[in-house]
């Protein structure tokens, strides 16, 4: 229910602050509203105030401001000057620009509350190196500290991600990471996406080349209720001592070892309560893709002592976090943008498409996180629905903007049927993209 509530505040909100955006200039520009929106189909409910009737329909996927316009409907005389097609071409584009630029100081807005009232961040210090990884080829160690990423200095482990993401996104690669090792030394490694399979590429697109903040203990943090762990008695808090003999020295290692080990009985030592107890257990056989691992349902135990070294509070001055959350737009922004372009030219992958069933999820966990992830969550989207409406595809805004700029070229409208042509074009493409979204979704949320 939360994941519900918190996916229709989400829409809610930054629809209609959307809409308001062309509602605001709309007016401002005297042009007359007769429709204000939120949702599409028939009205569930409405109220008129002065000339517009504001409405709230079932299909909450969008909105729209129905304006006076002689291509759509009669005018009368004495009206005319207020229809929008009968607006110069740069009133009818800031109406149009209006909606997505709405977006994105809405965007703004969420991220200087975010800011100023202080945000935990993470010292971009490794906590953990996957193995086999990008970032185990290139050398990482636990307690490595990142300083900079192709020269742009990094300060949290937020900052690390995001120039992660830009390098391998600017095509600047390899990437070279200046790194402060937990001998104090000052050394720089590099990571080649040209090594990198489709999946670990992935991953490096999103800011993950194989490493991680979090450093677990070699202790068991929980178990899957009916699980290989569970049967065999296994609890929360075990710690690991050895299997078969040998010392185990690393949560990593014990990963590594179960993982090696499907139908192989293993003799684990424990220690529970400050007592050591030996226990059998036998992994069960699993297919990780064309290759079959062990897997006994048990998760780590996080280092507590380790996360509190590395959080710290950020709080500027309310001045101070207006410049830092329009930076934060700006960049994130930017980072969309060339991310879609580097999408249409096959660089990157459609699969980090999301759509509506993705995004109702992560609205549900930030909500449960707290206001400040949800807050963030909502600048996010905000700023995806503004890039996307600002594309030069028909029938988003953008597209209308294409063709007002063609206007202002050609020095009269563009001809009904182009337009019209424009928008069957445009919405093959948007309905191909959406379907792409929403198989996505599926295929992340289901498994398939």
């Amino acid at each position: 229910m939360l994941t519900f509530l918190a996916f229709l505040v989400a829409i809610g909100v930054l629809v209609t602050f959307h809409e308001l955006g062309h509602y605001w200039v709309a007016r401002l520009c005297g042009v007359k509203v007769l429709r204000f929106s939120v949702g599409f189909g028939a009205p569930l409910y409405t109220l008129r105030r002065g000339d517009t009737e504001w409405a709230i329909s079932p299909i909450p996927l969008g909105g729209y401001v129905r304006m006076l316009d002689e291509r759509e409907m009669d005018v009368a005389p004495e009206e005319r000057h207020l229809a929008f097609n009968t607006q110069s071409v740069y009133k009818r584009m800031a109406i149009v620009a209006a909606g997505p630029l709405a977006n994105l100081v809405l965007a703004v807005l969420f991220y200087w509350l975010v800011i100023a009232g202080g945000v935990t961040q993470l010292l971009p210090q490794i906590g953990t190196v996957i193995t086999p990884s990008l970032a185990a080829t290139a050398g990482f160690q636990p307690g490595d500290r990142v300083l900079s990423v192709n020269g742009q200095k990094v300060d949290d482990w937020q900052g690390l991600r995001l120039a992660l993401v830009d390098a391998v996104g600017s095509g600047d690669v390899p990437l070279r990471l200046q790194v402060k090792t937990a001998q104090s030394a000052t050394v720089l490694r590099s990571i080649d996406p040209a090594q990198a399979d489709e999946d670990t590429l992935k991953a490096l697109e999103q800011g993950n080349p194989g490493f991680m903040p979090m450093r677990y203990l070699p202790a068991i943090g929980g178990v899957e209720e009916g699980g290989v762990a569970a049967r065999a008695g296994l609890k929360a808090g075990d710690k690991l001592i050895a299997v078969d003999g040998k010392p185990l020295v690393s949560w990593d290692a014990w990963v590594r070892l179960i993982h090696e080990s499907p139908g192989k009985e293993l003799l684990i030592r424990i220690q529970r309560d400050g007592k050591p107890l030996d226990v059998k257990l036998r992994p069960a056989t699993v297919a990780d893709g064309d290759v079959m691992i062990g897997r006994i349902g048990a998760a780590p135990l996080l280092d507590a002592a380790w996360m509190k070294q590395l959080a710290f509070t950020h709080r500027p001055a309310v001045a101070e976090a207006g410049v830092e959350a329009v930076r934060k737009m700006t960049d994130t922004a930017w980072m969309s943008l060339k991310f879609l372009g580097r999408m249409v030219i096959g660089q990157a992958s459609l699969d980090n498409l999301s759509g509506p069933l993705t995004i109702a999820s992560i609205a549900g966990q930030t909500a449960r996180e707290g206001w400040s992830p949800y807050l963030e969550f909502l600048a996010l989207i905000s700023i995806s629905i503004g890039v996307l409406n600002l594309l030069p595809i028909p029938v988003l805004d953008g597209g209308h903007l294409m063709y007002y700029v063609a206007e202002l070229v050609k020095g009269r409208p563009l001809s009904e049927r182009a337009q019209l042509f424009g928008q069957k074009i445009g919405f093959i493409l948007l309905a191909s993209l959406m379907l792409f979204a929403v198989l996505n979704d599926i295929s992340r949320l289901f498994g398939g």
